[in-house]
């Protein structure tokens, strides 16, 4: 016989139980109305691919977090999927790739990866989100905030911290400044840290120019306006211009978010190719989910990819950002009850607990039972 418990489970596996499970298929339910009307397209991808279809999107960087396994009908690797977003690329690469741009999907479901972190201890995890794909426009990378930002008030998550970055920025300084790639390790490991004294350290107009963005980052309106007196090379400035463009119209949204601008935030970004954010919940600081600019998938298997944005939100995190459920009215049907009578009571709100015997104690039986209320001469009493 075994020696492990019956429900012992592997290491970052749980099982979610009431009354958590049902809020968490309601707060699915909440944001996947709010995708549709805003005209996403819901869309839900297998759990297991062939591990090179799966894959074939390398920029995802997905390889070592992903389970593989061999299937007995195909004698192919098959892959457990680490990430949906890599799925919905490649759906609209290739199923959908004819279909007119922008494209706007959205998809929610179950992801498993082969380790865990100390951030994410989970390797099993809900992400729900969207993807707005072929368009590079400002208004696309100001559609996806401001939804993500709704996404929050939808649910109730009280406050929380849009926080902007742009991981592309030290990379163009670091090229402009044609740094050899020792001297570039070493400032993207320091600005990594937020360690001014090592940045001062690497000397040069590297370590200028990057204390400046080290100590501009903070409240967005100050952070732009320092943004603009410094003297940016010309890819380092269309960045800057690019996201100005989406400021202005995120601004006019009067988001309930605080937001924030992080100008030398990289790690966790390096498959990001522009503008970025993360959403705190700011009471726990819970990481509740992200987003940012992409290339997708080359649509046909050939070219660069199209340009993409979108955002993920971790189902568990939003479960721990919002209040637990507030107890349901749960009405006892002693045995016997009329079939028309308890269907009135389900239309009232209740959640009806139906005897399956006779019970001469209904009413211990009730709270046994959780419920709040019994039904006695056909009228609802409260326990």
């Amino acid at each position: 016989m075994s020696s492990h418990h019956a429900a012992l489970l592997p290491p970052g596996f749980a099982d979610l139980l009431p009354p958590r499970a049902e809020q968490e298929a309601e707060l699915t339910d909440t944001l996947m109305a709010l995708y549709r009307a805003h005209g996403y397209e819901r869309v839900k991808p297998p759990l297991i691919e062939f591990e090179d279809t799966l894959l074939g999107d390398k920029n995802s960087g997905m390889g070592p977090h992903t389970f593989r396994l061999m299937d007995p009908l195909s004698g192919r690797m098959l892959a457990l999927r680490a990430d949906i977003t890599v799925q919905m690329t490649r759906i609209a690469a290739t199923r959908i790739a004819d279909w007119p741009r922008p494209l706007r999907l959205a998809y929610a479901g179950q992801a498993v990866r082969q380790s865990s972190s100390e951030h994410r201890p989970e390797r099993q995890f809900g992400q729900v989100g969207i993807e707005l794909l072929g368009a590079a426009q400002p208004e696309a990378d100001a559609e996806a905030i401001g939804l993500a930002c709704r996404s929050l008030d939808a649910l109730g998550v009280g406050a929380s911290t849009l926080d902007l970055s742009l991981p592309t920025l030290i990379p163009a300084l670091c090229k402009s400044l044609r740094l050899d790639p020792e001297t570039e390790a070493a400032l993207r490991h320091a600005l990594d840290r937020k360690d001014r004294a090592a940045v001062e350290k690497i000397g040069g107009p590297a370590a200028d120019i990057a204390t400046q963005l080290l100590r501009l980052s903070g409240g967005i309106e100050p952070a732009l306006d320092g943004l603009q007196r410094l003297s940016l090379p010309d890819e380092a400035q269309a960045e800057y211009r690019h996201l100005l463009a989406v400021w202005n119209i995120i601004s006019a949204m009067k988001l309930s978010q605080q937001i924030t601008l992080d100008l030398v935030e990289h790690r966790g970004f390096e498959y990001q190719t522009g503008l970025s954010f993360t959403l705190f919940a700011d009471e726990r600081g819970i990481e509740l989910g992200r987003g940012g600019r992409y290339r997708s998938r080359p649509v046909g298997g050939s070219g660069d990819g199209e340009p993409a944005t979108g955002f993920t939100f971790y189902s568990e995190n939003l479960l721990a950002a919002v209040p637990e459920p507030a107890q349901k009215e749960r009405l006892y049907l002693p045995y016997g009850t009329d079939i028309a009578l308890a269907e009135q009571y389900r239309q009232k709100g209740f959640v009806t607990i139906a005897a399956l015997m006779p019970d001469g104690d209904a009413s211990g039986a009730a709270k046994t039972l959780r419920c709040t209320h019994i039904l006695h001469n056909n009228q609802a009493v409260k326990l």
